[in-house]
């Protein structure tokens, strides 16, 4: 297959745990139990101290086994990541937020002492993140987001009218805590102080002076260092802060780096703030909570913690395919199934967006990701589309929004408003048709609506290649098998020395998406030059790929809302050509038989994912360079206010305004 089940599903399958004594222990046996085993300590509850959990994780000494295991496989496998040598010194704007030498990372991690495996695993992870990549993410499962760690005060940007910009607890916070943590409230309830306490509705709105005793900046700033996931700083800055996306399951609330993260290190906070309608500020410290996820597989004790939850799992390692027990469907064309997709160690959570800011009246034909609107003026359409993988039915997804763009048509659309408010990709061959059917038949939407690509060419992708041409996939399931590809020309990329450091690529590579699996209309739906990008910036993957050929191929406006003064709002993020991961590659060596090759990484032993760019999109203006490192400044960045903040109907009455009159 050409996705792993990493990239589109949640942990399958689970090793046997340990067997436990059946003796049944008595109560005081089990108080004495869990005051000395930490992660007993936690087993079964739904909320902890961030601390608690912390003292689970961090009582697993290192095994220089799993040490070795894991930096082997990582750094093997960033032999078929397109963008390693780019990474340790991005090309301009990028070169003072990309310059991480991460093999030499490697090295020091290799030959580092660790008091802990959490420890490790906390270097290993942000010495990847600092790649500030979208598909090259190095995830633990057995640490990250196991517990997801939660404040209930979300924040938000905003800007007067006189264009100064301040932080504020979000206008909404207050509903979204009641409905999304009321088994918890109590603890943050509690823990307000004096006339405060039992008032955290209270908080909701305030403009916040200081966390822990600094400018609310300088926290933002901390976190952009260590988010990655996006090259621009604007777009990491932005993730600090509270917003929204349309997810298969309805409008989701997106609480923000400061309110939710996926390792337990924080205990607490102290904020400074200025309530609405005072003048005096106060002073309020709020512990962070944990809470379990509904991944995680439950445990007593640490063997069986461990046992559930850190060891290797079906789907972590790759298999070969002739042995594959659910075989790819007949009449399905693998090649068309291609995926970017962003690589997140905090998933997005099913925090629903509180009823008032939901969008008014979808329109008919309007379901889970895809969101169809009309606005009050009668003329501009808008698509809210939270990804590109909907259900994972791609061609229903196509369906889906080809009536929902022809039904804003027959209600009188003439232009269009796209929201991509962290958008995480997927389907490459849905951005191909999403760009077809909007912009219509013409050269830069046939033979292809993408971006031309190339594989890194190192030397075990070269004996990859060469057993799959000697019949070593007869069934045409690998990325490898050059079955599944379409030149694009024969032209080598010019790669050369990358930052001093001599690398090779395949030949150019074209987009594999055409003949669609629909009939596209034979006109254009929108005039692309009314037609309008909007989001926060965080915009990964494939929905990089839309935005990026519909700006720089069709003139259509990009707009990114919220983000701070004086700093270039990107209106995406790393675009590339084709995300994969470990598994993946892993399933590539094995089915050709070069899993003893001594360049191929071993299997992983612990419950890890590892996700890398696979093929590199070469730009549209600089058709020599990847458009990766090329240049993508929104056109307009829209301040947002305490009357649109979080508000999509709002925000898009604003652009229709700003931007499309």
């Amino acid at each position: 297959m050409v996705a792993s089940r990493n990239f589109l599903t949640a942990l399958s399958g689970v090793l046997a745990s340990a067997k436990l004594t059946t003796a049944e222990p008595t109560n005081a046996f089990r108080l004495d139990v869990r005051a000395a085993d930490p992660c007993a300590a936690i087993a079964n509850q739904t909320w902890v101290a961030p601390k608690d959990v912390r003292a689970c994780f961090a009582s697993f000494p290192l095994d220089g086994t799993v040490k070795a295991n894991t930096i082997e496989v990582v750094n093997k496998t960033f032999a078929f990541h397109t963008s390693v040598n780019y990474e340790r010194n991005a090309p301009a704007p990028f070169t003072e937020q990309v310059h991480e030498d991460v093999l030499a990372d490697l090295a020091r991690i290799s030959g580092q002492s660790y008091g802990n495996e959490l420890d490790f695993h906390i270097d290993l992870s942000r010495s990847v993140k600092r790649l500030n990549d979208g598909h090259c993410a190095y995830i633990n499962q057995c640490y990250d987001s196991l517990f997801v760690t939660y404040l209930p005060t979300p924040l938000v940007f905003l800007t007067d009218e006189t264009g100064n910009q301040t932080v504020h607890i979000a206008p909404e916070a207050f509903d979204v805590a009641k409905e999304g943590f009321k088994d918890e409230l109590d603890v943050w309830q509690n823990a307000l102080p004096d006339a405060l306490k039992g008032k955290l509705s209270s908080l909701s709105g305030a403009r916040v002076l200081a966390i822990n005793g600094e400018d609310p900046l300088a926290a933002v700033d901390a976190n952009a260092q260590i988010a990655g996931g996006y090259q621009g700083l604007s777009t990491r800055q932005n993730g600090f802060f509270a917003s929204y996306n349309s997810a298969v399951t309805g409008w989701t609330y997106i609480m923000g780096n400061f309110a939710q993260q996926s390792l337990p290190l924080v205990d607490a906070v102290t904020l400074t703030v200025q309530l609405t309608n005072s003048s005096e500020p106060q002073t309020i410290t709020l512990p962070y909570r944990s809470r379990i996820s509904k991944s995680a597989k439950q445990w007593t004790d640490s063997a069986s913690f461990r046992q559930n939850n850190c060891v290797a799992i079906p789907g972590t390692n790759g298999v070969d395919v002739k042995y594959r027990q659910a075989p790819v469907p007949q009449g399905i064309d693998t090649r068309k199934l291609r995926l970017d997709v962003i690589l997140d160690a905090t998933p997005l959570q099913n925090i629903a967006l509180p009823p008032e800011l939901i969008p008014r009246k979808p329109l008919a034909g309007s379901t889970g990701v895809t969101q169809f609107h009309l606005l009050d003026d009668g003329k501009t359409g808008v698509l809210a589309l939270g990804n590109f993988l909907g259900g994972t039915d791609q061609t229903g997804l196509m369906q889906d929004l080809i009536t929902g763009l022809q039904n804003l048509k027959k209600e009188g659309a003439t232009q269009l408003i796209i929201d991509v408010s962290n958008n995480g990709g997927g389907h490459i061959c849905v951005v191909n048709w999403l760009h077809r059917i909007i912009a219509g038949p013409k050269d830069t939407t046939e033979p292809q609506a993408a971006l031309d690509t190339a594989a890194r060419d190192g030397p075990l992708a070269q004996l990859i290649a060469q057993a799959v041409a000697k019949g070593a996939d007869p069934d045409n399931n690998l990325m490898y098998n050059s079955a599944n590809w379409k030149s694009a020309n024969s032209t080598p990329f010019p790669a050369g020395l990358i930052n001093g450091v001599q690398d090779a690529f395949s030949q150019r590579l074209g987009d594999e998406c055409l003949p669609f699996d629909l009939d596209p209309p034979p006109e254009a739906l929108f005039d692309t030059k009314k037609v309008a990008i909007v989001s926060n910036g965080r915009c990964a993957s494939s929905c990089s790929l839309l935005s990026i050929t519909l700006a720089k191929k069709e003139g259509s406006k990009t707009v990114v809302y919220g983000g701070r003064n004086g700093i270039e709002q990107q209106y995406c993020g790393t675009v590339g050509g084709q995300s994969s991961d470990f598994s993946t590659i892993d399933t590539e060596i094995k089915t050709t038989k070069l899993k003893n090759h001594t360049l191929a990484p071993p299997d992983f032993v612990s419950n890890s994912v590892f996700g890398i760019t696979w093929r590199l999109a070469f730009g549209v203006e600089n058709t020599e360079e990847p458009e990766e490192w090329q240049n993508h400044p929104a056109d307009v960045n829209l301040p947002l206010t305490a009357e649109i903040v979080n508000k999509p109907f709002a925000i898009w009455t604003q652009v229709a305004k700003d931007v499309l009159q």
